[in-house]
């Protein structure tokens, strides 16, 4: 049975478990940062709605699958991102080769595109990573069973993706985690910001996150660090974050109120990638071995 939402942000060790989680996707973002980008705000969701279109495809006939016409419906069906967008971000990935064009009939918007090996590396990446966070949540063997069963990616990935649609939570948090709704990588400032947390209080209302040097993160995210800085001192207008000392030259602490958001946020799309796993995989799960 799925962990529910109410049980994952109640453990104690969630906090834990995110930043050691936020350390693993940071380095796929260092090792290949294109393919890993697609995680990033709207490319997230319009990165699922790719592959569920690819994996949902049916082997027999060669037109099904990730078009570019399907993929404008589906982003349009979901309300995920307009028809620019949606063109911008499949002419990004065709560009440097995230996915690439399949060989058969079909021309323009009817021909078939395919996940690059990278990409699918990336997601498999991402998929075992939340598995393995669930894991250790509750001392199951997702995992295990993740990496036991044949195409087993191919089979959880549009489960997720439905519960992402579906999810208000994880498409438009609000309050203060959503000033970083419209950063390319905001994913990885969160996952930035939140790898530097110590400890956390029983009362503290403020919780430091470490030096953070905004041009170094800027540099490091290879984001704009004029974009950057607006965006944070957005959250910092909002209460949820701000610098002990000079701005971006100093400790930067988060409100308990803002980090609690983000593992509310954290806590949903676990429960999602578990339902998804009970789903798709849950009859192949691999039995916790006898005491």
């Amino acid at each position: 049975m799925a962990l529910t939402v109410d049980d994952i942000a109640a453990h104690p060790a969630l906090l834990g478990l995110v930043q050691r989680q936020s350390r693993a996707l940071f380095a796929v973002y260092e090792a290949d940062p294109r393919a890993a980008a697609v995680f990033g705000n709207q490319r997230y969701l319009m990165a699922h709605a790719a592959f569920a279109l690819h994996f949902r495809r049916d082997t027999a006939d060669p037109r099904s699958g990730l078009t570019v016409a399907r993929f404008f419906d589906e982003i349009a069906k979901h309300e995920i991102a307009s028809r620019n967008t949606g063109h911008a971000f499949i002419n990004e990935m065709l560009k440097y080769g995230i996915v690439q064009h399949t060989p058969g009939a079909g021309d323009g918007r009817t021909r078939p595109i395919e996940p690059a090996p990278s990409a699918l590396e990336a997601l498999t990446t991402w998929v075992a990573t939340q598995l393995m966070t669930l894991d250790a949540l509750d001392g199951g063997r997702r995992l295990e069973t993740f990496r036991a069963v044949p195409a087993a990616l191919e089979a959880i990935q549009p489960w997720i993706a439905d519960g992402l649609f579906a999810s208000g939570a994880t498409r438009a948090p609000e309050h203060t985690y959503a000033h970083f709704i419209w950063v390319n990588s905001r994913g990885f400032v969160m996952d930035w910001l939140t790898a530097g947390i110590g400890d956390v209080g029983p009362d503290a209302a403020r919780i430091t996150a470490g030096l953070v040097s905004v041009a170094e993160m800027a540099k490091a995210l290879k984001l704009s660090q004029t974009h950057l800085t607006r965006r944070l001192r957005d959250a910092e207008a909002a209460g949820g974050i701000g610098w002990e000392g000079k701005r971006g030259r100093s400790a930067m602490w988060v409100s308990r109120g803002f980090l609690h958001e983000y593992l509310q946020v954290q806590a949903v799309k676990f429960a999602l990638v578990d339902t998804a796993f009970d789903l798709s995989l849950g009859r192949r799960r691999l039995e916790k071995p006898s005491q």
